[in-house]
C-alpha cells in the first residue's frame, strides 16, 4: 500500500539516523521477502515498478471508487458557498494551511471538515486561528455523510504537503471527489498535476502557501458555471478510468493465474 523505505524517511518523530537505518532495513527485508511471493499487488504504478524489479509476477491495483457510490444527478443540494476536505486531520495533510486558507477567502465560502485530529496540539492551533470561524467541523462522518457533504460543497481540497512518500501517491480523496462530480484543489505534485490537467477537473496549488489555496476557492465559489464544468470533466474521468470496476479486473486475473499455475 505504501512504499514503506520511502514512508519511513519522512517520519519526522523519528531522528534522521534512526529513519535512515530503519528505511534501508525494511528495504533489505522487503526485497528478501518479495522474492518468494507468488506474487505482488501494488497500491500504484509507482510502486509496482519498484518492485517489478524484485518479483517479475506484479501489478498495481488503484484504490479508486465504486462507482455511483458517490455521484448524484442532483445539483440543487449543492450550497454554492461550501468547499470540504474529507479525511484525516494533521498536519502533514496540510490542515494548518487550509484554515488559514479560510482568513484570506474574499468569497463568503465555508469548510465543511470531516474527520479527526491525530494530535491534541495540532488541534489546539488550528482552532485557534481566526479562519476557524468559518469553519464547520462535522468530526467523523459515515459513508451517508460523506456522501451529503460531497453534495453540498462547490470543490474538495486535497492540499498534503509535500513529503516524499506523498509525492507519487493517488490520493482516495480526490478520486472521492472526482466521482461526486465535484472539482479538486490539489497539491502541485507534477503526478497530481498531470491527472488534474488532463482531466481539466480542478486546480493545482502549492499546499504551503494559503493565498494561493484561497484564489482557488474564490474562483470556485465564485464562478459556479466553471467549477460545475471542472467536476463534470472528472466524473466523466472516473466513469472511463479511474474506478473499481475496471481494478477489480486485473486482481481476479492475477488470483486466476496463479490458480492455474
Amino acid at each position: 500500500h505504501e512504499d514503506l523505505p520511502r514512508q519511513i524517511l519522512g517520519k519526522h518523530y523519528l531522528n534522521r539516523p534512526a529513519r535512515v537505518l530503519l528505511s534501508k532495513a525494511s528495504g533489505w527485508y522487503e526485497t528478501s521477502a518479495c522474492r518468494k511471493f507468488d506474487a505482488i499487488v501494488a497500491a500504484t504504478p509507482h510502486i509496482r515498478q519498484k518492485f517489478e524489479k524484485i518479483n517479475r509476477t506484479t501489478i498495481d491495483v488503484n484504490n479508486y471508487p465504486i462507482l455511483a457510490e458517490l455521484a448524484t444527478d442532483n445539483e440543487i443540494d449543492r450550497d454554492s458557498h461550501s468547499v470540504c476536505y474529507l479525511g484525516g486531520l494533521a498536519e502533514i495533510r496540510g490542515i494548518d494551511e487550509m484554515v488559514h486558507a479560510m482568513e484570506l477567502v474574499e468569497q463568503d465560502a465555508v469548510l465543511l471538515l470531516a474527520g479527526a485530529f491525530d494530535d491534541s496540539d495540532i488541534e489546539a492551533r488550528v482552532t485557534a486561528r481566526p479562519g476557524w470561524r468559518r469553519v464547520h467541523y462535522l468530526g467523523w462522518l459515515d459513508r451517508d455523510g460523506v456522501r451529503d457533504v460531497l453534495h453540498r460543497s462547490r470543490a474538495g481540497l486535497v492540499t498534503l504537503h509535500p513529503l516524499v512518500n506523498y509525492l507519487d501517491s493517488l490520493p482516495v480523496k480526490m478520486f472521492e471527489y472526482m466521482a461526486a462530480g465535484v472539482p479538486v484543489i490539489a497539491s502541485d505534485f507534477p503526478l497530481w498535476r498531470q491527472i488534474v490537467s488532463e482531466n481539466d477537473c480542478g486546480i493545482c496549488v502549492n499546499p504551503l502557501e494559503p493565498r494561493e489555496i484561497a484564489a482557488a476557492i474564490d474562483h470556485l465559489v465564485g464562478d459556479p458555471k466553471e467549477g460545475s464544468r471542472m467536476g463534470s470533466n472528472g466524473l466523466r474521468a472516473v466513469k472511463e478510468r479511474y474506478n473499481w470496476s475496471l481494478e477489480e479486473k486485473k486482481l481476479l486475473a492475477l488470483y486466476a493465474d496463479i490458480v492455474s499455475a
